[in-house]
């Protein structure tokens, strides 16, 4: 059968719903069984947040009645390909993508359509071509969280002297983050208020390559900075292993995203400043729950939509929380995302 998608307007109160119904072939394969099969393809496992989203989105989706095969790319595209085209070989019934890198994988969705099989990107966007369907957070808010909070850090009459470390290049949301980051910043920065003395892109988000760009700003201006806008809580981490060496870990303001475990105790010590939290669970398990009705053809409603450079692809977008010492206990603690006595114990930064 023929790849169709239904674009549905529904009014609904004063928002418009995008109501999307995707009907894909091999629908017979999922009629032949009992429980879906649903594909996870991933990144990598290497960094926490993503063994976190791995466990979450497996344990959901089972007790919804389905079984899931993942595979890890160790960031490596090709690898990744490989896996997506065991998955289709193993005719699962939808696909769930964790691209290590955007462009790349649109020849995976291709593949997978050919099949008949839909797929779902996970928190990265898969760019130039017919995607599904896209579960997210707010990524540009996420930038824009990360610049606010240094912005209000600025004194009267004073200068914000900022390192910024982007993630990695081949990462979608990198960019996004970015752009939010800009959208706060790019006004101060034209008014003197921010000074940009070193800025660079995070091979694989990899903590070293922070530690590298770190190093390298420091060399080049020396101390005398006030800030460092990391993406991520990974290249947080790398940037304060630098500061350590200088003794101005606790001096200078870091930033991050993800609130890793050992951010949040950094966060708790104060040799790091914010995160933003995306919390985990949400998106591991809605991502389960749409995985599961795109394996039964059944409908979904996403009601925005993003650009991926050849269409607007129906995307859920999530809401996102900046953390702080001062809301640790309210945020990550709460959420039980984080337990306190592992938080607030004394670790290394």
């Amino acid at each position: 059968m023929p790849a169709r998608i239904l674009l549905v307007l529904v009014s609904c109160a004063l928002s418009v719903v995008i109501g999307l119904v995707i009907a894909r072939g091999g629908a017979g394969v999922t009629a032949a069984r009992q429980r879906p099969l649903i594909g996870l393809s991933m990144d990598t496992l290497k960094e926490e947040r993503w063994q976190v989203d791995r466990d979450l989105f497996t344990a959901k989706a089972q007790a919804a009645g389905a079984d899931v095969l993942v595979q890890s790319a160790n960031s490596n595209d090709a690898v990744q390909l490989q896996n997506v085209e065991s998955l289709i070989t193993q005719k699962v019934d939808a696909l769930v993508i964790i691209p290590h890198d955007g462009a790349a994988m649109a020849k995976a969705v291709h593949l997978a359509h050919q099949a008949g099989i839909p797929v779902l990107s996970y928190d990265r966007l898969i760019t130039d071509c017919d995607l599904d369907l896209y579960l997210t957070f707010d990524n540009v808010k996420v930038g824009e969280l990360q610049a606010k909070f240094l912005a209000d850090r600025i004194t009267v009459g004073g200068k914000l002297r900022l390192i910024r470390i982007y993630g990695a290049k081949t990462d979608n949301n990198a960019k996004l983050f970015k752009r939010g980051q800009d959208n706060i910043l790019q006004p101060l920065i034209a008014a003197g208020k921010v000074e940009v003395i070193f800025e660079d892109w995070a091979e694989d988000w990899k903590p070293e390559s922070a530690k590298k760009i770190t190093n390298a700003a420091i060399t080049k201006n020396g101390p005398n900075f006030d800030a460092i806008l990391a993406s991520n809580d990974g290249t947080a981490g790398g940037a304060i292993q630098a500061l350590t060496e200088e003794g101005l870990a606790g001096k200078i303001i870091v930033t991050g995203q993800d609130a890793d475990l050992a951010a949040c105790q950094r966060i708790a010590q104060g040799t790091q400043a914010m995160t933003v939290y995306k919390p985990i669970q949400s998106i591991a398990t809605q991502a389960a729950e749409l995985a599961l009705k795109l394996a039964r053809r059944q409908p979904v409603i996403a009601r925005d939509a993003v650009a991926n450079g050849k269409t607007d692809v129906p995307s859920v977008l999530l809401d996102i929380i900046s953390v702080t010492k001062e809301n640790l206990r309210e945020t990550v603690v709460k959420d039980g995302f984080r337990k306190e006595n592992e938080v607030f114990q004394s670790s290394q930064p």
